[in-house]
This record gives C-alpha cells, structure tokens and sequence, in this order.
C-alpha cells in the first residue's frame, strides 16, 4: 500500500486569518473573549482555542455588556451585528472576505430591486448570514429540482449568487438550470466559490485517478470537507469523512493499494499527520510505508488582519 496525499489540503488564508484574529485578540485584550458561532468548523480548532479562553456562542446577547465579541469567518447577518450593538459589545469581524463578497453583491443586486437566487445549503451558516442581507429578496436553491420550481414576478431583476464552499460540478448545472429558465439572469462580477473550496476539490479530482480509496480529514459541519468526500464518489472512489485518525477503520483499506489522504480548508495539518501515522500502523509498514504528494499548486494568498489588531500584529 501507498498513501497520496493532496496538495493543496487543509487551511486556507480565510481560516488561516479567523483563527489569528481570536489568538491575537486573547493576546491583546486577555480571556475571555467571545465569538459568535463556531471561529471555523473544526473541533481541534475550537477546543485548543476553548482552553486559551475562546467562549463560543450563538446569540450576541449572551455575552456580557462591554465584552469583546468576534463574528465567525462563516459571517453574519446585519441583524447579528444589530443584536451585538444593542448588548453593547465591542466587535472584531473574522469574516473571511470572499464571504464579505458576496454579502456586498446581495446587497448591491438588492437595492436595484430585484430578486436574488442563492445557490447554498439550507441551515448552513454561511447561508443564514447572507440571507439576512436581503432577506425579503433571496430565494434559496439546493437543487436543478429547485430551480424548476422557482417563481420570480420579473426574471429581467433577477440575480443568482452562490454559498463559497460547495460543489463546483453541482453549481455548475444549478446555474445552467437556471440559465434556461432565465435567460437574463445576472451572474456576479466573478466567482462566488472560493478559490480554496476549486483547488482542493480540483486536487481530490487528481488524486482520485490513482487513489482506490480517499479519505477526508474534516468536520460534519463542514461544507467545503463535505464536498470533497463527494467529489471522490463522482470519480467511482470509496471516500470517507474523518474528524480524526481513530475513526478509520481497518476493514475499509482492504484491497487499497493506494489510500488518497485531504483536509478541508478548516483542517489542521496535524490531523492529516496523525492519519499518516495511523495508516502506517494498520498497514503493517510503519516507516516503510510510501509516502507521495501531489505536485504544488500556488495558493499564495494572505488577507490583510482588521484594524483593531494591526498593530499588536
């Protein structure tokens, strides 16, 4: 047996930037903190920064008056921000900017007055939080299924855009459908998908020619980590979700004569090792055990931290 892994895996520069901000922001201004929602869907992630003095909450309200609040990189809605003004909480925002994207783009296709088609996950919070910024406008779609059964008042205004972490392939025929229903759909200004959710899947395609088997180190709650488990099925590869290296079981490498390893963007590089060095003990090889990499792709990609921790940086 051989293991593949792919490259690119893992972090990406939104994560890389949201979980800095919280390590900064406990460095500068001390536990505890509070951050809306999960600071990225990853449990390792959630736990190491727990135990610095990250508190993780839902509703803005819980937190204390005066305390520090940062939004998640998932983003937020503008009530979310509303109820956080009114509980009188300082904030700091972790929105990963490609997010931030297309909540500008809501709201610009919004004040034209027309109707919005957002291509998402119901439920998914990412979702929730571009919903909230036009939420009399957007119709949510899952599916080709759902595009049939669309009614829009006037398809001339009318506007898709897209959750940044799903399939590239299953957006791809959503916004043909709807290209063929509304001919006059407007597309926004460039891609809503991020350009870590492209690679990573792109990579899972490429590793998945060699591969009998994949495995996916991510969260359930993770849409991107999802997405790749599934980009493998589409490819005629067994793929599996795994939160750590204990949830592989021995039975599904028989017959493997290479076992694909990925990350999700939320990730941490040391799961993915710890599920190489699992993989060496079931395999019998422990050190012996090939290990190859698919070629680099550049994600040279850094965003800029927000102001409120520049300078402590």
């Amino acid at each position: 047996m051989r293991v593949l892994l792919a490259n690119p895996r893992g972090f990406c520069a939104g994560v890389d930037r949201a979980i800095e901000i919280v390590e900064l922001a406990l460095h500068q201004f001390g536990a505890p903190i509070y951050v809306r929602h999960e600071i990225v869907h990853n449990r390792h992630v959630v736990e190491r920064l727990r135990k610095k003095g990250a508190i993780f909450l839902e509703d803005p309200t819980d937190a204390p008056p005066g305390s520090l609040l940062i939004f998640s990189a998932h983003g937020v809605s503008p009530a979310a921000r509303e109820a956080a003004a009114r509980q009188g909480l300082r904030t700091i925002d972790a929105t990963c900017p490609l997010v931030t994207k297309v909540h500008v783009e809501a709201e610009r296709f919004s004040r034209k007055a027309g109707e919005i088609v957002l291509i998402g996950h119901a439920g998914h919070v990412e979702v929730e939080g571009t919903m909230g910024h036009a939420p009399e406008r957007i119709r949510l779609v899952e599916s080709v299924e759902d595009v049939e059964k669309l009614e829009i008042e006037d398809s001339s205004q009318l506007a898709v855009l897209t959750q940044t972490t799903l399939s590239l392939d299953d957006t791809r025929e959503i916004i043909d459908a709807l290209r063929r229903r509304f001919p006059a759909i407007r597309l926004p200004r460039k891609d809503d998908i991020c350009y870590a959710t492209q690679n990573r899947q792109n990579a899972v395609k490429t590793m998945a020619r060699e591969a009998d088997l994949v495995l996916v180190v991510g969260a359930p709650e993770s849409s991107n980590s999802k997405r790749l488990v599934e980009a493998a099925d589409k490819e005629g590869v067994a793929s599996y979700l795994v939160q750590t290296a204990d949830d592989i079981r021995p039975e599904w490498l028989e017959g493997a004569d290479c076992v694909g390893v990925t990350a999700g963007a939320s990730a941490p590089e040391i799961l993915v090792e710890e599920v190489v060095e699992r993989l060496r003990r079931l395999s019998g090889e422990g050190d012996r055990l090939p290990i190859d990499t698919l070629p680099a792709v550049d994600e040279d990609v850094v965003f800029q931290l927000p102001s409120e921790l520049r300078e402590g940086a």
